[in-house]
């Protein structure tokens, strides 16, 4: 045998070791990102002082079970857009249904997750028409899961009559007052404080962790620091708020009660509870849904019940007066949620001089 014409037959070139090297690359990246761990970056600042702008995450898939991926033909590394041409970065030719692989574990009350935004039907965006796994991915505090039921009293949230406190850095809006003088530049440096509003006359609005609060009471200058909250009643200030009817008059502060969806549980239809069911009916679990008078019909058989087909969770930011959540577009199904926040690889602050730009301190910090 011509050992030495078998051994030039299977050697590689440079090139093809080079192709053959970046492809498996490429595939092992894809299967780590898609069915164990993924990075992701804090764009907005709803979950300050929790999670700041610029923090750099690892989202573990494998916590709550990997989603297998719904629109398999997409560029691979990319979400929505391709990078510098634009345009979609996936196909819709081949859609898959939802499935997920088994996890270490389930939501659960508190947890920081990561999902695809479920749209606002209310004010529509180009996330009501992409599939699922390519709407924009979101991340907050999971304050209710499957069977909660939750209200909001005075900007105090309570789950199943619970009160449950503002997480130990979650922020909210004070108003400030001091005694004539303006507050200067370099106290809100000093404590951090990066949002609010000068009213006029000594009086301040700031977005605050309750430890900051209680630091500015102190200052000589400041004579009064008093929590901002909606009066019960009062129109909002904002968007209108899910359910979007006008029978619910709730804003950010006072809200509810409300119960979440849990999957097997079963509802008595009525024309109250309708505006925040109909959605999960029709769009999240693909029913057909027509009334006539007093009557509902589901896929053409009338009916005064509905048993829902997948849990439903309630999500917050920890800056609860600067967070567009669950109270302004609802509930977030099961086949929405991406994984669980870990931990922080990496924390950029784009207003930091050269010295100061990674807050060295929050690196490797586990998220709770």
């Amino acid at each position: 045998m011509n050992w030495k014409f078998w051994k030039s037959s299977g050697r590689k070139s440079k090139t093809r070791e080079w192709i053959d090297a970046l492809v498996f690359a490429v595939v092992a990246a894809t299967i780590i990102r898609t069915f164990l761990i993924e990075a992701f970056t804090i764009p907005t600042p709803s979950m300050e002082k929790s999670l700041l702008v610029g923090d750099f995450l690892f989202v573990s898939k494998v916590s709550y079970g990997a989603r297998t991926p719904m629109t398999p033909l997409s560029f691979p590394f990319v979400h929505q857009e391709l990078p510098i041409i634009g345009g979609k970065s996936y196909s819709d030719a081949i859609k898959w249904g939802y499935h997920r692989l088994p996890g270490f574990g389930n939501i659960k009350n508190n947890d920081v997750v990561v999902f695809n935004y479920p749209g606002n039907v209310f004010y529509p965006d180009d996330d009501l028409k992409r599939p699922i796994d390519k709407k924009t991915h979101y991340i907050k505090r999971c304050v209710g899961i499957p069977g909660d039921s939750l209200k909001i009293i005075d900007g105090l949230l309570y789950v199943n009559n619970k009160p449950v406190p503002l997480p130990e850095h979650g922020q909210m809006t004070y108003t400030v007052i001091t005694d004539g003088n303006t507050i200067n530049p370099k106290t809100l440096e000093k404590y951090n404080i990066y949002e609010g509003a000068n009213l006029g006359n000594g009086i301040y609005q700031f977005t605050l962790t309750k430890e900051i609060a209680d630091e500015l009471k102190k200052l000589p200058f400041i004579k009064s620091v008093e929590l901002y909250n909606q009066l019960p009643g009062a129109p909002s200030q904002f968007q209108k708020l899910f359910p979007f009817d006008s029978r619910y008059n709730w804003n950010i502060d006072n809200y509810g009660p409300i119960w979440i969806p849990k999957a097997g549980n079963t509802i008595t239809l009525t024309e109250a509870n309708l505006p925040f069911y109909q959605r999960c009916i029709v769009e999240f679990e693909n029913n057909s849904l027509v009334i006539k008078g007093n009557q509902f019909i589901i896929n053409g058989t009338p009916t005064t019940t509905y048993t829902f087909k997948q849990d439903y969770y309630w999500m917050m930011g920890d800056n609860r007066h600067n967070s567009a959540d669950s109270r302004f577009w609802g509930f977030v199904p099961e086949d929405h949620i991406v994984g669980k926040a870990v931990f922080i690889w990496l924390s950029w602050n784009s207003n930091g001089t050269f010295f100061d730009k990674i807050r060295w301190g929050r690196l490797f910090n586990f998220i709770h």
